[in-house]
């Protein structure tokens, strides 16, 4: 747990005790109160609650120190409740974003197409994390032949990316058939991607560079990548790679084994 994460719940432990402690003193005065009318200035004297402040934190400060465990009930419980909070967030966008998120036809799919379970992947070529995820995709779709994965290209690391993603689109539009080979071997590819690397992959599998320049300029391409963006931006995701399992925003390079259980639990459900 944090330093400040500590600090917070101890303050907050510390006022409800003070509160507590002053409504107790309060209370106990207005109970104990004569029945005989008193003046005013007796009233207020007697209705201020004598706590000593110092005292309080002391014995709240010396619980803690003594039973620690508590500050770490306390934060778990806010984990808990902030991740459940999330959860219901993501679900909701998630169904009613549905269509763009697991069925653009802007986006390549990989695997089984009528797949019984989908992952969607948002991924930037220039992104170390996505090339190390690269082979999890890669055994998963071997093991797994109701397998549906979504490629969602996200190019948040520079120019570089963007222009090498607008190749990557305009070849997937051009050349569907063989997206998967492009995506490997740019992905693949060692160094920087680049609109140069990427050209260079996309001709060498048999595209046309003058085509694939006049699809790169259509308004379509551009409005995949914004509606891409904006998806992200309502789901948090910030990073690459992130995946989408079920009504779940899952960030990171997880590694196959962990997306595995998480499609074994949606399939169990």
């Amino acid at each position: 747990m944090s330093k400040t994460a500590l600090i917070g719940a101890a303050a907050g432990i510390i006022g409800i005790a003070a509160l507590g402690a002053g409504y107790q003193a309060g209370r106990t005065t207005a109970v104990s109160a004569p029945a005989a009318p008193v003046p005013a200035a007796a009233q207020a004297q007697a209705a201020a609650p004598a706590i000593d402040k110092s005292e309080i934190e002391g014995i709240v400060r010396n619980y803690l120190i003594n039973n620690p465990e508590v500050m770490i009930e306390v934060q778990t419980a806010l984990t808990e409740k902030q991740e459940a909070a999330q959860l219901a967030a993501s679900t909701e966008i998630i169904d009613k974003n549905k269509d763009q998120i697991f069925q653009s036809p802007m986006d390549a799919v990989f695997g089984n197409p009528q797949g019984d379970v989908t992952i969607v992947e948002f991924f930037d070529y220039n992104c170390g994390y996505c090339k190390r995820a690269l082979p999890d995709m890669d055994a998963l779709l071997k093991s797994d032949p109701k397998l549906r994965f979504v490629m969602k290209e996200f190019p948040i690391l520079g120019p570089d990316s963007t222009r090498a993603h607008l190749v990557a689109k305009a070849f997937k539009t051009a050349m569907p058939d063989k997206y998967l080979e492009f995506h490997r071997a740019l992905l693949g590819s060692e160094g920087r991607a680049t609109e140069e690397t990427a050209m260079a992959v996309a001709v060498k599998l048999g595209a046309d560079e003058k085509q694939l320049r006049e699809i790169m300029q259509k308004p379509e391409i551009a409005g995949a990548f914004r509606t891409n963006f904006e998806l992200a931006s309502s789901l948090n995701i910030t990073g690459t790679p992130s995946y989408i399992i079920g009504s779940e925003v899952v960030p990171g390079a997880m590694g196959a084994d962990v997306l595995a259980e998480k499609i074994s639990h949606i399939r169990n459900k």
